[in-house]
């Protein structure tokens, strides 16, 4: 637990951030792609993606008894302006589930996700923690094709966001040496202070290596990351 928030403060000083995937083509279930798989290209300027997105985080008793019961509400989402863009799975328990809609309107988002209703729709599909729910506005969100599927998550707060933005952007080529790919800078709609970043990863190791190095844990005091970040490594299982 000391390490993975020595980690988690690590990445973060470099310039922790959020999430999303690309849309390449057909579904893929856990296994298929290797953590190791290289990419061939890494896009300097990464073309912008959907600004608005709802996020959760929640862990299931059973995946493939949790899948149709989310399914079911599919109608009620679009109802109120959300669209399913990837589902994913922890890569340590590969029943934390995480969940990314893009939303048309954020307070209707709030609405449903406030509403009692839902719990009695996630205890039906057999969640059973509570859900950890973020309301994004992201400033780059990826969506170009990849060829692998492993993502990691890094949520942190900062002090301020032009300072964090200027050390996290000016640390890029660290993170390409360590196998990771930009794919996601957000920050809470109406709170800068509270960021989300999600990166492609390569390779688990080196990527677990540089949240542990010294040279991130100087750039998160630059940066003015407070507390440590939370770290979640992923594999996106299904894109809409």
């Amino acid at each position: 637990m000391k390490k993975l928030s020595c980690l988690a403060i690590t990445l973060i000083a470099s310039a922790s951030f959020i999430f999303f995937s690309c849309k390449s083509g057909k579904d893929k279930e856990p296994g298929e792609n290797k953590t190791g798989d290289a990419e061939t290209t890494i896009n300097a300027t990464a073309p912008p993606g959907p600004t608005s997105v709802l996020v959760i985080r929640h862990k299931v008793a059973d995946y493939a008894k949790w899948l149709p019961g989310y399914h079911a509400h599919d109608s009620v989402r679009i109802a109120n302006g959300l669209h399913s863009d990837i589902i994913a799975r922890g890569i340590e328990d590969s029943n934390m589930v995480l969940v990314a809609m893009i939303m048309d309107d954020a307070d209707k988002a709030k609405s449903m996700t406030a509403d009692p209703a839902l719990k009695d729709v996630m205890k039906k599909a057999g969640v059973i923690s509570a859900p950890l729910i973020d309301y994004l506005q992201a400033e780059m969100n990826d969506t170009t094709a990849l060829t692998q599927d492993i993502r990691l998550m890094i949520r942190a707060k900062v002090t301020h966001w032009d300072a964090w933005k200027k050390v996290f952007d000016a640390h890029k080529q660290k993170r390409i040496d360590a196998g990771l790919t930009d794919r996601v800078i957000a920050h809470t709609a109406g709170d800068t202070k509270n960021v989300t970043l999600v990166f492609a990863a390569s390779d688990m190791e080196k990527a677990k290596t540089f949240l542990n190095s010294d040279d991130l844990k100087e750039r998160m005091k630059e940066s003015g990351v407070e507390g440590a970040p939370d770290i979640f490594f992923y594999k996106v299982v299904k894109k809409y």
